[in-house]
């Protein structure tokens, strides 16, 4: 019985370990850091939606780059944020300081949210290039307090993820085993949607059908009046009393002459 067993658990495992591979899909390299004079090394990508750019996040030079789309070897990469070593500071590009973060987020304006992991922060690079501390970073101790900016204490190991529907960062701090979250300001979550130019565009064939309509139906209208109704008065009607009868008396001469008879 323990023999059958273990055959079984040996035929299962094998089962379950199987790969199945989907075809339609290849690999290619499209920007390699070691052709080019930079000291790039690459951890972590996300898009940039308005500026249709690429962020790339550094965390060995604790330095945050943009690159242009599409992709080649020849486009240019551009320091955003970071001096290239590592430390706590805030300011326009290269005087803001990172200490090797591991993790970043994109808000619906192209705002930067990096965690700052080291510096026990969550720093925020505005499309200007400026960086800012938006929370924690007051305190040289871990810990996981909530409140204002200046209040918020942080471990040494969370990641972010913005969430538009919430208009919300969300802070998954790993060390203390907690889901975090910031809410942001209306005005960084607002994507530019194509939805309001789909809509006006919808609107503007539904007001040119109608106008179209209309016009079309005042030219063919004569040619589709209609032919049933109530007839027309005659221009002239006879006097029906006037008209003699076939005895040749007329209406009253025959009322009158009733009227003896019945008497």
């Amino acid at each position: 019985m323990s023999l059958f067993f273990l055959l079984f658990l040996l035929i299962s495992s094998a089962v379950a370990s199987e790969l199945v591979l989907e075809p339609g899909y290849s690999v290619s390299t499209v920007l390699d850091f070691n052709r080019a004079p930079s000291n790039v090394n690459p951890f972590s990508i996300l898009p940039r939606h308005r500026s249709k750019e690429l962020l790339l996040l550094d965390s060995t030079n604790s330095a945050v780059y943009s690159i242009p789309t599409p992709i080649s070897q020849e486009r240019e990469v551009t320091l955003v944020s970071g001096k290239g070593v590592a430390g706590f500071s805030d300011g326009v590009g290269t005087a803001a300081m990172f200490d090797r973060p591991k993790s970043f987020a994109v808000d619906g304006r192209d705002n930067v949210y990096v965690a700052d992991c080291r510096n026990r922060a969550i720093r925020k690079i505005s499309t200007s290039g400026f960086t800012t501390t938006i929370a924690g970073g007051y305190s040289e101790k871990t810990g996981h307090i909530d409140g204002p900016a200046q209040n918020a204490s942080f471990s040494n190991n969370f990641d972010l993820v913005y969430v538009p529907t919430m208009c919300a960062i969300l802070i998954s701090d790993r060390t203390n085993q907690l889901i975090r979250q910031i809410d942001l300001k209306p005005e960084d979550c607002a994507q530019k949607s194509q939805s309001g130019l789909g809509a006006t565009y919808v609107s503007a064939i539904a007001a040119i059908c109608i106008l179209v309509g209309a016009v079309f139906g005042f030219v063919v209208r004569p040619f589709f009046a209609p032919r049933t109704g109530s007839l027309q008065q005659p221009l002239y009607q006879p006097d029906m009393e006037a008209l003699p009868n076939q005895s040749g008396e007329n209406d009253a001469d025959g009322l009158l002459r009733r009227q003896k008879r019945n008497c």
